[in-house]
Order: C-alpha cells, then sequence, then structure tokens
C-alpha cells in the first residue's frame, strides 16, 4: 500500500466530546483516518508545523475525547476535516514520520519531492 492510499483513506468518524476537556488525557490535533487494517485503531495525521509532519496511530479505545476545529481549505478549495483528540493518559501511541530514502535522509522540512507525493504540492 502506498503513502497516499495509507494517507487518503476514509475519515474516521468520531463522537464530539462535550463537556470540558478530560484531565486525563493529552490533546493532539489533526486530521483523523480510519486505520487501513486495524478497526480498533485511528490514524491521526499531524498539521505541518514549520514544514514538519507526522502520522499519529492510536487505539480508538484510548480516544476519550474530541473536538472539530475550524477546516483548512486547500489550494484547489477543498476543506478536509481537523480535529483535538484527547487520548488517555498511559496509552501507547506510534509515531510515524515520512522521509525521503537519500543520502542524507531527508525529512519533511528538507524534502520538496516528499511534500509533492504527500500533499500534491509544496508547503512552507
Amino acid at each position: 500500500m502506498s503513502i497516499r492510499e495509507y494517507l487518503s483513506g476514509t475519515f474516521f468518524e468520531i463522537q464530539a466530546y462535550k463537556s470540558d476537556p478530560p484531565q486525563d488525557a493529552l490533546a493532539f490535533t489533526g486530521s483523523p483516518r480510519k486505520h487501513p487494517y486495524d478497526d480498533g485503531k485511528i490514524i491521526l495525521i499531524e498539521e505541518p508545523k514549520d514544514g514538519d509532519s507526522a502520522i499519529y496511530e492510536f487505539k480508538a479505545a484510548d480516544v476519550v475525547g474530541a473536538q472539530d476545529l475550524p477546516s483548512p481549505v486547500t489550494e484547489a478549495g477543498e476543506s478536509y476535516r481537523i480535529v483535538r483528540l484527547w487520548i488517555r493518559r498511559g496509552s501507547i501511541g506510534i509515531k510515524y514520520e515520512p522521509f525521503e530514502v537519500e543520502s542524507p535522509l531527508r525529512f519533511m522540512a528538507e524534502s520538496h519531492v516528499l511534500k509533492d507525493k504527500l500533499f500534491g504540492r509544496h508547503r512552507g
């Protein structure tokens, strides 16, 4: 499965949190996706900060709250969902960081080729 297929998967449906943020959790912000092969997990694509981005994987059962945030609009005029997820303290998450295989390795902030492949345009 290519990274574009992995990232362009179906959005994960989340029930919004209705009260104050939970005290026993930490917040992560990004675009939620269904895990490509495990319904018990969620993928969260972090919004790029200073050219860097990451992909987080959590167990869906560890999500204790969610809040919809304003939806950004791409250069093509398409919007996408951004949420703040509260993940239970002490749970285990996985952080994937895309990079271009080169010598030396080029991470998101350094690789225009990688940005084009992941987002279809230059960012930052």
